[in-house]
């Protein structure tokens, strides 16, 4: 996860009231950039609006069904990664001996002697 999602999250947490205490030097640091004080305003805002019977509007009764259907539905990201093709390994450097290959003998002072 990258620096910016990770730091978004946080705010969003902290505006849900559901950050840990370990968490909270981040989440002030993060509202201390222009960046971190536009993602507060606007989980804040969508706070209140989710939160408010005057913004709010009637839900269908199966709202609650179809979206938790298509959240089921939906790959989890830890999953995806997993499924990935791995990335093709870059060619091995001269001097690095893959594991379980010998590493071959060079005569040095002591083969010398």
């Amino acid at each position: 996860m990258d620096t910016h999602t990770r730091l978004h999250e946080t705010i969003s947490a902290l505006a849900d009231g559901e950050l840990a205490a370990s968490e909270l030097e981040l989440a002030f640091a993060a509202l201390d950039t222009p960046s971190g004080r536009q993602a507060w305003d606007a989980y804040r805002h969508i706070g209140e609006v989710l939160r408010s019977e005057q913004y709010g509007h009637a839900l269908s009764a199966q709202f609650d069904a179809r979206l938790a259907s298509r959240l089921a539905a939906e790959e989890a990201p830890e999953a995806a990664a997993a499924q990935a093709e791995p990335l093709p390994l870059p060619p091995l450097a001269a001097g690095i001996v893959p594991p379980g290959v010998a590493e071959p003998l060079e005569a040095g002072p002591l083969a010398q002697r």
